[in-house]
């Protein structure tokens, strides 16, 4: 009887010894996205491109270990974002998160400095986000560089001069309007109007009638999610006839599929999802076959934050050293470039990617891309 127990404890033993190395090898990662709320068909856009990553990187077994993605409702508030990083940070020991939204990322990102945490932003914009420090990351474009390739472009080509600017009072919104009042007088246009609302603005009856008192030319909507879907239709409805004009943000499949928003314009980075290579081809593939439908600048966004952690982390246990934001700091800085979705991407000093932008025209319920403007 004894011999039996002593195997059975051994094998317990074993079986806990197992369990315990499988678990220390698990390498998890957050993301702090809006799943409910006012927002959320964005993080869902988000989420999907971010755990299609994972899948991909299991599949792989691109890293010793399970790759676990852990994450957190913010309904893109700054104070449930930090709720959600003290946990991430404090709880489950992340060495990198994702981000999204400006309010969010600025509230996030000196907690994750402190802790030495790797924060990467793929969906806000606001242009003060590339002063967030080196452990905050960009793998979109800000909108500093949406708003110069977009304003000659809408003045020089399009005949676009005067424009009403309707923005939500956050940092984004202010972000925007500072880069309007700089570049549109540079190119021979003017902002004729600039309306704050705050960011739970339902309501755009009012803001309509100051804006065709402004008679501009094409109205700039700087907001996002269910707001810029209510301000799109309600100015529409109140006598609003012009161009409306935005940022990626307009990419948002309820925004393209809005009557309301046929003929608008708006800026996005240049993603060539039509390209032949493994990455692109795959994640394009796979994402259609899984969901039915082609993936967002959003989602793709996300997927490549993800990928970025793999590459960096894959190198990391290649060297025998230990996943860590330090880390994946300094093998992010010895990285020339990266290969992901539809781009070859390098960082700039300040964590941002460079990227070409595209400009676009909602017709027929999607997005046609008329142009490219590219960094001189």
């Amino acid at each position: 009887m004894f011999p039996r127990i002593a195997s059975r404890l051994v094998a317990a033993a074993l079986t806990l010894g197992l369990a315990q190395a499988a678990q220390a090898q698990e390498l998890r990662i957050g993301a702090l996205l809006a799943m409910s709320g006012t927002q959320a068909t964005f993080g869902e856009l988000m989420s999907s491109g971010a755990l299609m990553a994972v899948e991909h990187a299991n599949a792989d077994r691109a890293l010793k270990g399970k790759l676990t993605l852990l994450i957190e409702d913010t309904q893109a508030t700054p104070q449930n974002g930090v709720i959600a990083i003290n946990k991430l940070i404090n709880v489950e020991n992340v060495p990198f998160v994702l981000s999204s939204y400006s309010g969010v990322a600025k509230a996030i990102a000196p907690i994750a400095a402190r802790a030495k945490v790797v924060a990467v932003n793929g969906g806000g914009v606001g242009p003060d986000l590339a002063e967030l420090g080196p452990y905050f990351w960009n793998v979109i474009p800000l909108a500093n560089t949406e708003v110069r390739a977009f304003v000659p472009y809408l003045v020089k080509q399009r005949n676009l001069k005067r424009v009403a600017l309707l923005y939500v009072d956050d940092p984004l919104g202010q972000g925007i309007r500072k880069e309007l009042e700089s570049a549109l007088p540079a190119a021979g246009g003017e902002l004729v109007a600039a309306l704050s609302v705050p960011v739970a603005t339902q309501q755009f009856a009012g803001v309509a009638a100051r804006i065709r008192e402004a008679k501009p030319d094409v109205v700039y909507i700087a907001s996002y999610g269910a707001q810029q879907v209510a301000a799109i239709k309600q100015l529409r409805d109140n006598g609003v006839t012009q161009t409306l004009a935005s940022y990626g943000s307009f990419s948002n499949p309820e925004i393209l599929a809005l009557p309301e928003a046929r003929g608008a314009l708006f800026t996005t980075q240049l993603v060539d999802t039509a390209s032949n290579d493994a990455v692109t081809k795959r994640f394009v593939d796979d994402y259609k076959a899984k969901h039915g439908k082609a993936a967002n600048v959003y989602t793709i966004n996300y997927y490549n934050a993800v990928r970025v952690f793999v590459l960096l982390a894959a190198e990391l246990q290649k060297q025998g050293k230990p996943v860590t934001g330090e880390n994946l700091l300094a093998q992010r800085n010895a990285t020339a470039s990266f290969d992901l979705v539809g781009a070859k991407v390098s960082f700039e000093a300040n964590g941002t990617v460079a990227a070409p932008i595209q400009i676009n025209e909602i017709a027929d319920g999607a997005a046609k891309a008329l142009t490219v403007v590219r960094s001189k």
